[in-house]
């Protein structure tokens, strides 16, 4: 096994890693695990959110996979946030910032260990991403591994079904006590938040880039499969050692393409753009806000799933999964099927014995009857967007938006003013210096586009932000808006009442006034002073790039 041992022998064999060894001993090595690779087991678990609450377990059941395949599994800890959580609050702006946080973690404990490969298990928005970002740097054999998703609540609920009571409530369209009724049963256990949220689209994206194994990405947190999973992707990972089978071998320019397709396909959140991004910046492959564009003007949108349709990821789980959607988009020619992936084995060869849905199920809908014939997921430019900008506009909401500017400093603000019946028909809500070093940290808009639904709102206004959306918003909303306000974009110039035109037609965005008014305005505008000063977020801030590069420090 010396051929596969290319990072732990150097800290573990000969007379002189002896002190190396003696510290092994007390934490479970014996003799003979010296001379077998490692694998380290990055955990999400944390008690903080329940997306992440079962992970150990999981962690439990790949160290067995591992170990039985003849390797020594070592588990070790990463952080994990929540930004169901977190969300509306100051806390939020540590969300996008905990990504680069896990990324560097998984690093820094893998790189100095020396671990042959790595298999890591996420549940949750900004772990995921997190975790492939590392394992990408590592470029060792790797697998990830899905927690899960969670289980709908009473009268199928969830999170954000307690988003949206806020509203109601805010309405007087229920009470105190309809809304603890809510809050109290909406969330029943382990698992990531239900619909396609963000979550559920990382880890559908991740799954189709080749990067875990077939269906994780479809399992129920608490279940037979997903421990089977979980135990697998040991397995799989001691193959990867044995063929020298990398990160860079499948997460090529093709493999994102296979993601794009599948996350839009599935109605997949906006944080898929950044995230991706992201992700092929940490392998070294090309991908740009501008790809999601070309790949989805030939992809439509298949599948009714939560936010903006009517079913959960527990639901397509009974139906089959994700696998039968990619076998169909494959026989259609739209995936790239050469692609390696961590089976060994290429994307069509993982596809070849998949059955088709059921005829009867009404998740996903045929490729000759779709909810919308190409991506929801649009990359808008204009006078207030010359980097790009990101909309997630289904159609139920309508193509295009014109209105009137109410704008606000912060999410706070913006909230307040939804709350109190100060948003009428027709506003274009504007939440600008919620940007990546703006914010910092790009927080997600959650709490006012639940609000506004809440508010019976949801076609009748939009709103734009340099922050984010959750994977749970829905309405016509756009926001990874570049330049940002704090880097002097014009979003930090508009006044109220200026009008906006939202097109997702024809992928604009433009503030109605003219381009010598926009210059007189950005002449006397200044630069806001950072609000932090110290500490993590005032450190990303002064690494972080755009939205449109993914938001990456490095």
């Amino acid at each position: 096994m010396s051929n596969i041992r290319k990072f732990s022998s150097q800290v573990v064999d000969g007379y002189e890693r002896a002190p190396s060894r003696s510290m092994l001993y007390p934490v479970g090595f014996k003799k003979e695990d010296f001379k077998k690779p490692q694998v380290g087991i990055a955990s999400t678990w944390s008690m903080v959110t329940p997306c992440n609450m079962h992970i150990n377990k999981l962690a439990e059941e790949t160290e067995k996979g591992v170990n039985g395949a003849g390797g020594k599994a070592v588990i070790f800890n990463t952080i994990t946030i929540s930004d169901g959580i977190s969300m509306g609050s100051e806390g939020m702006k540590y969300s996008l910032v905990s990504r680069e946080v896990i990324a560097d973690s998984i690093e820094t404990v893998a790189g100095c260990q020396g671990f042959d490969g790595v298999v890591a298990i996420g549940g949750c928005d900004k772990n995921m991403p997190g975790c492939i970002i590392g394992l990408a740097r590592l470029d060792r054999p790797s697998v990830f591994v899905y927690g899960g998703t969670i289980q709908p609540g009473d009268n199928h609920t969830d999170i954000v079904s307690v988003f949206e009571a806020v509203g109601k409530r805010a309405n007087n369209d229920i009470n105190d006590i309809e809304l603890e009724q809510i809050e109290s049963k909406a969330i029943p256990g382990a698992g990531s938040c239900g619909g396609m949220y963000t979550a559920n689209t990382m880890a559908s994206a991740i799954e189709a880039l080749g990067m875990s194994l077939p269906n994780s990405s479809a399992q129920d947190a608490i279940s037979d499969d997903k421990n089977s999973d979980s135990r697998r992707a040991g397995e799989a990972v001691f193959n990867l050692l044995e063929k020298d089978i990398k990160p860079s071998d499948i997460m090529t320019k093709k493999a994102f393409e296979n993601a794009i397709t599948v996350i839009i396909t599935l109605g997949g959140s906006t944080n898929a753009v950044l995230h991706l991004i992201a992700m092929a910046s940490a392998i070294n492959v090309d991908l740009t806000i501008d790809d999601f564009t070309r790949i989805g003007a030939k992809v439509p949108v298949l599948a009714d799933l939560k936010p903006s349709g009517k079913y959960m990821m527990s639901e397509l789980v009974e139906i089959g999964g994700t696998l039968p959607l990619m076998k169909m988009l494959l026989n259609a020619g739209m995936l790239h099927g050469d692609c390696i992936t961590v089976t060994g084995k290429t994307l069509a060869e993982n596809l070849k014995d998949v059955e088709p849905y059921n005829k009867d199920q009404q998740i996903i809908m045929p490729l000759d009857s779709p909810i919308k014939e190409d991506s929801h997921l649009r990359i808008l430019r204009g006078n207030l967007a010359t980097d790009g900008a990101v909309a997630k506009i289904t159609g139920k909401e309508g193509l295009t938006f014109k209105g009137r500017a109410k704008t606000f400093a912060c999410e706070e603000d913006a909230l307040q003013a939804i709350l109190n019946d100060q948003i009428s028909e027709g506003d274009v809500i504007v939440i600008r210096y919620e940007g990546p070093k703006g914010g910092p940290g790009m927080r997600e808009m959650l709490a006012p586009t639940s609000a506004v639904m809440g508010k019976g709102l949801g076609e009748k206004v939009a709103l734009i932000t340099d922050g984010r959306f959750s994977g749970g918003t829905h309405g016509f909303v756009v926001g990874h808006i570049t330049p940002e306000a704090f880097c002097g974009g014009p979003l930090a110039i508009i006044e109220d009442g200026d009008e906006i035109l939202i097109d997702a037609e024809n992928n604009k965005l433009q503030l109605l006034i003219d381009d010598s008014t926009i210059t007189q305005r950005l002449s006397n505008w200044k630069q806001p002073t950072p609000r932090y000063k110290k500490g993590v977020l005032a450190k990303y801030a002064r690494l972080v790039h755009s939205a449109s590069e993914g938001a990456v420090t490095g």
